[in-house]
């Protein structure tokens, strides 16, 4: 059986976080955007349509000593990949290293899904075993748990080939829909997986900070800063299945801000963006990225910020102190670990974290519980950055009483980086936090980010949908049957089918509307609707009327 590469996602994202029990019968809890809510009622499903929601496909890659890499196998047989794709995942699939290999890497397959999140990449987790890799493609930053199905699947499917691939894919094609904050059970193969997709408000989960950020110990209150701003970062690893892991924990360390920038866990000099990547004409672009290559030592040399990592030490090893490196002294994939950059945290450096855990290996505290000193100290470092815009962005909302059922939802007052800079001398981090240093200068940087407009885009809309919701419920208040008394017919008929305009788009959009607010509005269209002539009222119960 493969071994395991990464142990989870943050996906934080919320995204990389939980440590993964392997046992088929437990629960594993693994992180990924709570970008899912759980539907009412499941819609009529047609086939492939729950395989779907889990992957976009699975795929067979295998090497010939003579034609090279070539896409043997596509299942579902109806998935479609281009050229370009098949050809990306070719290379990526066989990576420069032993083999019975797990690891994960970014892929971009923007002309398959329509992404509105954090980036265009989607993720795929690869098995390698002789000459054949298995891969699966998802647009799910669920890591830890496609490990864990890649593992179980992977060793059956090297010995009995294609039609054990189809049968396990038609397993998958009976799952329930991933939703987040239930219990799903997945049986796959004769064997049960039961997995838990945490929502927005878990707590974050035990993914294994501390290996991961083992080689650059003394400087993970720097590399929180960096992956805040969105810096171009480079981790150079000696393995996959090590880059995999420290990007992943890199993209998690701020959670539960989602990580909005791309990222790629193992990247190649055959990807596609390989010329943007390591061009000198131009700025690197925000993106974290995870290579192995040599190569990589000298074409990347020009990056603001590189960490170089050598091999993952065991966690009851002790870390030796370092300094920040001159990216000038970076010649070659064999220097020595470290961070390189010229790059100046804004806040002071924080001791107490780095005793706390130094003390954690003298007394051999458990792998776990190191992590989750780590991964509390991550959350609230970023709670407590995150917590005066939350406050401020609150405050843009109208007040309720300016919501009038006749008139349009009131729009939201915009940002003025001026005004919150203002709000931070009484409402600021050091509410929360003891650390010192330039944390205005952190926010203005922070403005400039990716991450700040994925997460204003995102608070931004839920607010919107508040709005929504709130100028809904106050409609469902009023008293519409007195209301039409004074409307002509032309006029009745136009608010009815503003009306189920407006129940068609609350269902769509899910909007945060009291229980019994729909189910109301409803009991209020068809109530207006029998005020009408009877040829209006038929005409006005077809569903597709609006």
């Amino acid at each position: 059986m493969a071994s395991q590469g990464s142990e989870g996602l943050e996906e934080q994202l919320e995204e990389p976080e939980d440590t993964l029990r392997v046992s088929p019968a437990e629960e594993m809890p693994v992180e990924g955007p709570p970008a899912l809510e759980e539907p009412e009622q499941e819609p009529l499903l047609l086939p492939w349509d729950r395989f779907s929601s889990w992957l976009h496909c699975i795929c067979v890659v295998g090497f010939d000593l003579e034609l090279g890499q070539a896409v043997e196998v596509i299942y579902p047989h109806h998935s479609r990949l281009t050229e370009k794709e098949k050809t990306s995942i070719c290379y990526l699939s066989f990576p420069d290293s032993n083999s019975d290999l797990v690891c994960c890497f970014g892929l971009y397959l923007e002309r398959i899904f329509e992404l509105h999140d954090i980036s265009l990449t989607v993720y795929a987790c690869v098995c390698v075993s002789l000459l054949q890799s298995l891969v699966l493609i998802s647009k799910l930053p669920y890591v830890t748990f496609f490990h864990s199905l890649l593992k179980l699947i992977a060793p059956e499917y090297f010995e009995k080939q294609e039609p054990f691939l189809e049968a396990a894919c038609n397993d998958i094609d009976r799952w329930p829909t991933p939703c987040p904050g239930k219990i799903l059970t997945l049986p796959i193969m004769g064997v049960v997986m039961k997995l838990r997709i945490p929502t927005c408000y878990d707590k974050p989960g035990t993914y294994q900070l501390v290996q991961c950020f083992h080689p650059v110990f003394f400087h993970i209150q720097m590399l929180w800063e960096l992956v805040l701003l969105s810096e171009a970062l480079v981790v150079m690893a000696p393995s996959p299945a090590e880059s995999s892991d420290t990007v992943l924990a890199l993209v998690s360390c701020i959670s539960p801000l989602r990580y909005c920038s791309d990222f790629r866990p193992y990247f190649t000099i055959h990807d596609s963006e390989f010329k943007e990547y390591t061009t000198r004409t131009q700025a690197p672009p925000s993106v974290i990225l995870g290579v192995t290559n040599p190569f990589f030592a000298k074409t990347l040399q020009h990056w603001p910020h590189i960490i170089r990592i050598g091999d993952m030490k065991q966690a009851g090893e002790m870390a030796k102190q370092m300094k920040v490196k001159k990216l000038k002294n970076l010649k070659t994939l064999d220097s020595k670990p470290g961070v390189y950059t010229a790059y100046k945290p804004f806040l002071n450096k924080d001791e107490d974290i780095i005793k706390q855990l130094q003390k954690g290996v003298q007394q051999k505290r458990p792998s776990a519980a190191q992590n989750a000193i780590l991964r509390r100290y991550f959350l609230e470092l970023t709670q407590s950055f995150i917590i005066p815009l939350e406050r401020y962005v609150a405050s843009l909302m109208p007040l309720q009483k300016s919501i009038s059922p006749w008139k349009s939802p009131p729009q939201l007052r915009p940002f003025n980086q001026e005004e919150f800079m203002k709000t931070l001398e009484k409402a600021g981090p050091q509410l929360t936090s003891r650390l010192k240093g330039d944390w205005i200068g952190l926010y203005r940087q922070f403005l400039r980010s990716p991450n700040f407009d994925g997460w204003f885009r995102n608070r931004r809309k839920e607010m919107m949908q508040k709005l929504e919701a709130l100028h809904l419920e106050a409609l469902c208040e009023e008293d519409l049957q007195l209301r039409i008394q004074k409307h002509t017919e032309v006029e009745t008929v136009d608010l009815v089918l503003k009306l189920k305009e407006k129940l068609t788009q609350a269902e769509k959009d899910q909007l945060p509307v009291k229980p019994g607010t729909l189910p109301k509005l409803q009991a209020h269209i068809e109530s207006i609707i029998l005020t009408l002539p009877e040829d209006l009222q038929g005409i006005l119960h077809k569903p597709d009327c609006a």
